[in-house]
């Protein structure tokens, strides 16, 4: 089932060009966080990255490698997605 999206999150993902699969992933195999904000921040850590591999497989991963740097903020409430972005290489998420 497709995740729910804010209207912001629909713009944002268009203009960050994060398309609805990778979203879907972000929401079942994601690592997640809580933003001390409200949200819970969703992105793929190695231990992501090899559930998702022992599910789909390693040549959909691979091909798909450039949206694993993507991630999501949802409400802590509903489970609606906030917004979409992808990491920058220098970037960290940290524990708020």
């Amino acid at each position: 089932m497709p995740p729910i999206l804010t209207s912001h999150a629909q713009v944002r993902a268009q203009q960050r060009g994060v398309p609805p699969l990778i979203q879907e992933w972000l929401v079942d195999y994601g690592e997640s966080r809580y933003d001390g904000r409200g949200g819970v921040v969703r992105y793929f850590s190695k231990r992501a990255r090899r559930a998702l591999e022992k599910q789909v497989g390693s040549a959909p991963v691979r091909r798909l490698a450039e949206y694993l740097r993507c991630f999501l903020v949802e409400s802590s409430d509903s489970g609606a997605i906030i917004t979409v972005g992808k990491r920058y290489p220098n970037s960290k998420i940290y524990n708020c």
